[in-house]
């Protein structure tokens, strides 16, 4: 997990309160914010685990909680939440502290709602990422909802079959990541005798931004997500529903 720590710390230095500090791809991020954001309602007390620099954390205010609690197992990424909320939302009931997945502090039922955002990804094997659910499960008020918004393997693949009928590379994983089977968690939940549906919030983007984008533009800026094709691909995705597993980022909604 070093090496794991490491690079989120190093981000945290180099990109300080921005987004950019989890991901550079603000399309998806706001996806998947507005993802999770249909499930927070007013008044409720929520949990937002692996909340890096708090960036989407901050966005979750509008829908009226009552207390956000942000967890990250960096230092450095609770260090420029706190220093962000501190210069910009000092009055709000919202807090951050540094904490890890796999044993969160807080007690059962603690939460309404309670949500992840690529970081069950970042544990190296199934055993911990099946820690890191069970502690989210366990905080889940009874009548809660548990939100794990994640990357997930099986889309990984039917995209990179696309890509490679046209003659695209394949997309690979980070070394710090380890992407989620959707059939595992499927399997586990439905063992645990949970309620769930699957939210596949992002396959037209992906298809846009990771397969139309290098067929039309090619990639000579590959980290430049905020281009017209991304854009246009983004406004698609809010605008038309679709199911078709090309999104490798999905949301497990967990009705507790």
């Amino acid at each position: 997990m070093d090496h794991i720590k490491n690079t989120w710390a190093q981000q945290a230095t180099s990109y300080g309160t921005s987004h950019a500090a989890s991901w550079k791809d603000i399309f998806a991020m706001q996806l998947e914010i507005d993802t999770i954001g249909q499930f927070i309602k007013q008044g409720d007390v929520v949990l937002d685990v692996g909340c890096a620099n708090g960036f989407s954390t901050f966005n979750q205010l509008k829908r009226g909680p009552k207390k956000i609690t942000g967890v990250d197992y960096v230092d450095e990424m609770i260090t420029y939440a706190n220093e962000q909320r501190e210069r910009e939302y000092s009055d709000s009931n919202i807090s951050f502290e540094v904490g890890d997945i796999r044993n969160l502090r807080f007690s059962e039922n603690s939460f309404d709602v309670v949500y992840t955002t690529r970081v069950l990804i970042n544990l190296p094997t199934w055993e911990e990422q099946q820690q890191g659910i069970s502690e989210c499960l366990r905080v889940a008020k009874s009548g809660g909802v548990v939100v794990f918004s994640e990357a997930f393997w099986e889309p990984l693949v039917k995209l990179n079959s696309l890509r490679t009928l046209a003659g695209l590379s394949s997309l690979v994983e980070h070394d710090f990541n380890r992407y989620l089977k959707k059939s595992k968690l499927n399997s586990f939940l439905k063992q645990l005798g949970l309620q769930f549906e699957v939210i596949d919030f992002s396959s037209l983007y992906y298809l846009g931004s990771r397969f139309v984008r290098e067929l039309t533009e090619g990639l000579e800026e590959p980290e430049n997500y905020q281009n017209r094709i991304n854009s246009t691909f983004y406004e698609l995705e809010k605008k038309y529903s679709n199911s078709k597993d090309f999104g490798i980022q999905q949301a497990f909604v967990v009705h507790k």
